[in-house]
């Protein structure tokens, strides 16, 4: 396998081919992580033992390394005793992924807020059911924190509350979309600026009230008082927050970050999140060069080996890809939802999410779409797609876009059809036990579903959809 090694005689780095080579290794290393039970804290090897185990030089496993440590599965440890050891990850590299391919896509202020509706009051009645005493010490003191900065220069959109309800809701997935949508909100609401202070500081005020009231009602256990304090307060914010799309936002304050005094293990993280940026705002153009390997070097002031460590992130989550030789340079692509998928798979394998959070999640997500393609079609008087019709013969293990995330397409939420597509492959890789609907009965299921939304009966949709989503038919 050695020999398939590719190195760039110029400068000795490993070319494209190598670089597929360092992907493939780095899930191989984190396919065993996953097999031995995620032990955090032990040796996986050292770097000649790992070069010599997966059969490769040291260029190709220190880029499957670099993978590796960004999806916080596992950290190098150079000197005597290192090693790469396997470390806790947390959800960063997984939301960063997700937030890449929703502003690609153009998600909007709208789009958000409507996820958000669908998945936060769930959260929020089972965060009432499962609050612990620690649970409420922490929410008190999230709220008693928000308090005592609301004269402070932060958007009063930058809930932290909301994200700390998706995880006192003790549902990983759950927590990880919600944590994805209140960032990209804060996104919207710092490109706000047709507000007064005096009308920020209303919207303080009143948001912190509101925080308050929907944690006095999950700390009591009343999770119907929390999920309307909450719908009302989402209401509120999406007459708030104004309509953009996401990838036209200006750069978040700080954005001008000097990537030079970043710390070195981070380096290539900060710069990714750099160009990412840059492209970001300029409107994502596809194919476009940002410029060649020693222009990005001189306009962002690093080095080359951290411009290409950066590089094979942004490769890797397709944002960009350098192509080599005379005329060649960083160029723009066409990000994809794999990505998400991959890193998202690895965060819940550690989290060891259960074939009942995957449930709730999806189920919240369904009949949102059932609702909204219902809609959508009785105010457009449209008809709905041929692909539809024709997916709701498939089985749902089957194409890779079966019934329900064209469902979602129709819906036209970016968010909602990311998001399934997400606990759809998910699901898959975690099947739930018992008997499944035969091939016959689904495609029969989803044609009687699709009925329902022709005739524009929301409530008979929904039941349906209910029904299959239980595995009952009828």
């Amino acid at each position: 396998m050695a020999s398939a090694v590719e190195f760039d005689p110029a400068d000795g780095e490993i070319a494209t081919g190598a670089g597929r080579l360092a992907t493939q290794i780095a899930r191989r290393i984190e396919e065993s992580v996953i097999g031995r039970g995620w032990p955090v804290g032990e040796s996986l090897g050292s770097e000649s033992e790992l070069r010599a185990r997966y059969g490769v030089g040291r260029p190709v496993l220190r880029e499957a390394v670099r993978l590796v440590e960004h999806h916080q599965v596992a950290r190098m440890r150079r000197g005597p005793g290192g090693g790469l050891f396997v470390c806790a990850p947390d959800a960063e590299p997984a939301t960063h992924a997700m937030v890449i391919y929703l502003e690609y896509v153009g998600t909007g202020s709208t789009d958000l807020i409507e996820a958000r509706s669908l998945l936060e009051p769930v959260a929020a009645h089972l965060a009432a059911d499962r609050i612990t005493e620690d649970g409420i010490g922490t929410l008190r003191a999230a709220l008693r924190a928000e308090h005592a900065h609301l004269d402070g220069p932060e958007c009063w959109a930058h809930d932290p509350v909301h994200a700390l309800i998706g995880r006192l809701s003790g549902n990983p997935l759950l927590h990880l979309f919600i944590d994805v949508l209140t960032r990209l909100t804060t996104r919207y609401a710092h490109a706000s600026s047709r507000r007064t202070a005096a009308e920020l500081d209303a919207a303080r005020q009143d948001s912190h009230t509101t925080h308050r009231a929907i944690g006095e009602a999950v700390i009591a256990g009343d999770g119907a008082r929390a999920q309307v304090a909450l719908t009302a307060h989402l209401e509120h914010l999406a007459d708030w927050v104004e309509p953009r799309r996401a990838h036209r936002r200006p750069p978040l304050p700080g954005a001008g970050f000097d990537c030079a005094t970043a710390p070195t293990g981070k380096l290539a993280e900060v710069l990714a999140s750099r160009i990412h940026d840059d492209i970001a705002a300029r409107g994502w153009p596809v194919g476009d060069v940002l410029g060649s390997e020693t222009d990005l070097v001189a306009r962002y002031g690093i080095s080359r080996p951290a411009l290409r460590e950066a590089v094979r992130l942004l490769e890797y989550h397709s944002v960009a890809r350098m192509r080599p030789g005379p005329g060649g340079g960083l160029i723009v692509t066409e990000p994809e939802p794999q990505a998400s998928v991959d890193t998202i798979a690895l965060l819940l394998e550690y989290e060891r999410v259960t074939t009942g959070d995957f449930r709730i999640v999806r189920d919240a997500l369904e009949l949102g779409v059932v609702g909204k393609v219902t809609a959508r079609l009785a105010e457009a008087g449209g008809e709905l797609p041929d692909r539809l019709g024709a997916a709701a013969g498939e089985p749902c293990s089957g194409p890779p876009r079966p019934f329900h995330t064209e469902l979602a397409a129709v819906a036209g939420n970016p968010v909602l059809t990311l998001f399934l597509s997400i606990v759809t492959e998910l699901s898959h890789r975690h099947p739930a036990d018992g008997p499944h609907e035969p091939r016959d009965e689904v495609a029969r299921t989803h044609h009687r579903i699709l009925d329902a939304i022709r005739r524009g009966d929301t409530a008979l949709a929904w039941h349906r959809m209910r029904r299959h989503l239980g595995g009952r038919t009828g």
